[in-house]
């Protein structure tokens, strides 16, 4: 998430006792299992809809960017790393209060590692907010990658409608030609789940992209091994016994569900588009929306997330503190 942060030297300036002051006083600590309660305390209430905001994402993927956060003054800050863990990037500040001055608080925390403050998955709520309090100040990166797809769950769960019908299509032509059972995912299913994610993975990596599924298949791993701590539902789907797909995610915010991992054997023609249509009935009613993340620029992932019809293309970028 942070491939612009670090193609653009870009400075400012802070006075360095400040700096001082306020890393004394800010302790920030990796986040974990256990911080559950005290950052969705925050997050769920919030009216932004990123798929960086879900907890189980934070935890689960905390292997590879070192998050960590802090409740100072009523605001939650969160820091990770990025390109590496070279550069040191951050959520916006969460919270009631003075925000600019919570701002402030990250980028004396940010200068202090030796980088102008960077922060990423800048909704266009957050952007107007930036520029109103600090004009000029930040300079904006759009990072199309990282747009989130964000649907209607009623159109997910229900496939009503002219541009959906290719995909009711897929789901009417599994549902003749296989009996299947959906399963709601627990605990005594995750040793199925991560088996047929091994076999997922030998039939679909490539030297290119083994490195981000080896991520994937950790973070997946944890999140699988807490599932119920994390707080995450999910489904699977089982054709004569086996395993043919499962999914997962977990609450965003109080109107928006995220949907983290879906896996599905493309030998079962359909079966994508099954599982996501399972899974999206079963989402609680009071869920306006589903976010199901980026496509990460791959182009066959971002052709059929834009084939369900999403109701809004989420923006996000890098902010990254000019002066």
């Amino acid at each position: 998430m942070g491939g612009a942060a670090g193609r653009y030297g870009l400075f400012c300036s802070f006075m360095p006792e400040t700096v001082e002051q306020v890393y004394m006083e800010i302790q920030f600590k990796p986040i974990t299992v256990a911080d559950r309660a005290q950052i969705t305390a925050f997050t769920l209430s919030s009216e932004l809809q990123n798929c960086d905001l879900a907890f189980a994402n934070m935890c689960s993927w905390q292997f590879l960017y070192g998050s960590e956060y802090a409740v100072h003054e009523g605001f939650l800050l969160i820091r990770f790393w990025i390109e590496n863990k070279k550069r040191i990037a951050y959520m916006r500040p969460f919270g009631e209060g003075d925000f600019r001055r919570a701002v402030g608080w990250l980028e004396a925390d940010s200068l202090r590692h030796g980088h102008p403050l960077c922060l990423l998955g800048v909704t266009p709520r957050t952007k107007r907010l930036l520029q109103e309090l600090f004009a000029d100040d930040f300079a904006f990166i759009p990072e199309r990658d990282y747009f989130d797809y964000i649907y209607l769950r009623e159109e997910l769960a229900t496939l009503r409608g002219k541009k959906l019908q290719p995909k009711r299509n897929h789901v009417n032509r599994f549902k003749k030609q296989y009996a299947y059972e959906y399963l709601p995912l627990t605990p005594a299913l995750v040793a199925d789940c991560l088996a047929f994610e091994k076999k997922w993975y030998r039939q679909n990596h490539t030297e290119e992209d083994a490195d981000e599924l080896s991520a994937e298949r950790r973070s997946m791993t944890f999140a699988l091994e807490h599932f119920e701590a994390l707080g995450l539902t999910g489904g699977m789907l089982r054709v004569g016994g086996c395993p043919v797909a499962f999914t997962y995610g977990s609450p965003i915010n109080a109107t928006t569900f995220g949907v983290h991992v879906e896996k599905a054997d493309t030998a079962y023609e359909g079966s994508y588009a099954v599982i996501n249509q399972e899974f999206a009935a079963r989402i609680p009613e009071t869920f306006t929306y589903v976010n199901r993340e980026e496509d990460l620029g791959i182009p066959g992932l971002r052709q059929a997330k834009l084939s369900y019809n999403p109701v809004l293309l989420l923006e996000k970028c890098a902010a990254i503190k000019k002066r």
